[in-house]
């Protein structure tokens, strides 16, 4: 491949790269040292409309496109993915604040979806069925759904869009992306041009850079998408699900939620190894992680054995460049996210958390803070934290340990460690989540396995044919082939 991507001032908007029609402009920055990537105007409720409408007229003919065809052009994109690997990385370390093993993980599992999406065309099945009445047969045809919409969010830009894009397009459909605003390139802008240079069809991928307040809505209201895959806050979702449901067109919605993930530790764990996991689940890409540690629950036996080799732990991980190699914990995503984490680790203290490990804040880089004594009525218990924040709760048993591990509203990723796998089985049966990892961290996704949560944590799975039949529908034909006799 030669050059690199560039002219991301630029969105592609109904076949065309060009700026965005809104009035308002944005400044997309670096988290680590806040300079300016590039300068973009914004896309308004016009360009939003020409987005959809080209996608409508454009999906007829990709969804009549041979299954081959649509699985050779993916299979291009990944090994587009292969020739820019470094060019990809880079723009995650430098819009996302990832640090260089985060961005190579992210790279990895966008690839490894884009992968997954190139065998998915030819494994979609229809049925034949028999029918009650005489000399009728019953056809059910699975046909793509026509124009997916899908709303990225900033933490995971690059897979967290693609695990949508690569499946819509491989089962012809058409997309229209709203990444957010502090990571448009790698959330949209960065894989248009990937699957521009890999030959799809102008029309049937199109990126809008736009403020949620003056698209956000009308996003979802539009006429055109027959689905708004949204992946973000359980705020928002609530919206996004209200809207879909509630509005003058109805339509699917994939909704990925906010999550609390428990981290168990029973009593016969392998305390080295579930301090290595519990580290690495909530410190990667500093905890901005739906599916991060989010509250280590440690049995009474081996709590204070566990506290001590995991303050040792942590006290040791590297802050600062994401660029730096041995970098662990790098920068979170903006100021605003900074302030509330703040907030967060002062509500800790006043409420009379312990604190074991914390660090000066300079910037947007948060040393990890660590707090023992917590209660389940704490806030750093009760809510989602997305930073480097953690708490460590005692159960006096393993009942008691289940019963906190369940205590919130979310339902995403879990964990449990135990030496006996059978026992780690029966307790994994209990969490009420969409995943459960024995003797590993919550933070796992595989591109052929579902992915998906519970309760609050949000609706529909993705990956594999739990993809398929997301992005998919039936269409039941019937065929009466001899004249049937009617009672009037």
């Amino acid at each position: 491949m030669s050059g690199t991507y560039s002219d991301f001032y630029l969105q592609p908007i109904g076949g065309k790269w060009r700026e965005g029609s809104s009035e308002r402009t944005t400044e997309v920055l670096n988290p680590y040292d806040n300079r300016v990537l590039l300068t973009t105007r914004l896309a308004n409720r016009d360009d939003l409309d020409a987005a959809f409408t080209t996608a409508e007229q454009a999906q007829t003919e990709w969804a009549a496109t041979p299954p081959a065809e649509r699985a050779e052009l993916l299979q291009r994109v990944v090994a587009i993915f292969d020739a820019r690997k470094e060019e990809i990385i880079d723009w995650l370390i430098r819009e996302s604040g990832s640090t260089r093993l985060k961005a190579n993980i992210e790279w990895g599992a966008a690839r490894g979806i884009s992968r997954e999406a190139a065998s998915m065309p030819g494994r979609v099945h229809g049925m034949t069925m028999s029918s009650n009445v005489p000399g009728k047969e019953n056809r059910i045809y699975r046909k793509p759904l026509g124009v997916v919409g899908v709303i990225s969010p900033w933490n995971f830009p690059l897979h967290l869009s693609q695990r949508s894009i690569a499946p819509a397009l491989a089962l012809g459909n058409a997309v229209v992306v709203k990444p957010a605003s502090d990571t448009p390139v790698t959330g949209g802008l960065l894989l248009a041009k990937i699957f521009e240079e890999a030959g799809l069809p102008a029309g049937l991928l199109s990126v809008v850079v736009g403020a949620g307040s003056e698209i956000g809505d009308a996003f979802v209201e539009h006429r055109v998408p027959r689905m708004i895959s949204f992946t973000g806050s359980t705020q928002v979702g609530r919206g996004i699900g209200r809207i879909a449901s509630g509005g003058e067109h109805i339509k699917k919605v994939a909704l990925e939620l906010g999550g609390n993930s428990p981290f168990v530790v029973l009593d016969d764990a392998d305390l080295d190894q579930a301090v290595n996991a519990a580290a690495m689940g909530k410190f990667l890409h500093q905890g901005q992680i739906c599916m991060a540690v989010n509250r280590i629950i440690v049995d009474e036996s081996v709590y204070d054995d566990f506290v001590e080799r995991f303050v040792t732990k942590v006290k040791g991980l590297q802050v600062g460049d994401p660029n730096d190699m041995a970098t662990v914990v790098g920068p979170v995503i903006n100021a605003k996210q900074r302030e509330g984490l703040e907030e967060k680790i002062a509500t800790a203290k006043r409420e009379g958390a312990t604190v074991l490990v914390e660090g000066e804040i300079n910037g947007q880089l948060i040393p990890p803070h660590v707090f023992s004594d917590v209660t389940s009525d704490m806030e750093i218990s009760r809510e989602e934290i997305f930073g480097p924040l953690v708490g460590i709760q005692k159960a006096r048993n393993e009942a008691h340990a289940l019963e906190l591990a369940n205590g919130t509203e979310y339902g995403l990723s879990s964990s449990v460690f135990s030496g006996d796998i059978e026992r780690g089985m029966r307790f994994a049966q209990g969490i009420k989540a969409g995943m459960t990892h024995i003797n590993d961290m919550p933070v796992n996704d595989e591109a052929h396995v579902p992915f998906g949560g519970e309760k609050n944590s949000g609706l529909g799975r993705f990956n594999g044919d739990w993809a398929i039949e997301e992005f998919t529908t039936d269409h039941w034909i019937s065929v009466q082939q001899t004249p049937r006799r009617y009672p009037f």
